[in-house]
């Protein structure tokens, strides 16, 4: 990832948002939209999570 120096960073703020979701939504439950709204935005957040999470993991940045 050359035109991307803080991949780190990325993914740090990635798993601080995904953290976010699962509490919201566990505090979800009795408000129904905000419960399914939170599943849908961890939906998206494991996109990135496979975009960028998973390039730190197998070690494929171009360092």
């Amino acid at each position: 990832m050359k035109n991307f120096s803080d991949l780190k960073g990325v993914n740090d703020k990635i798993l601080k948002i995904k953290q976010l979701l699962i509490e919201l939504e566990a505090e979800a439950k009795q408000f129904p939209a905000l419960e399914k709204n939170s599943k849908r935005a961890l939906a998206s957040i494991k996109m990135l999570e496979l975009n960028i999470s998973d390039i730190l993991a197998f070690d494929l940045a171009d360092s």
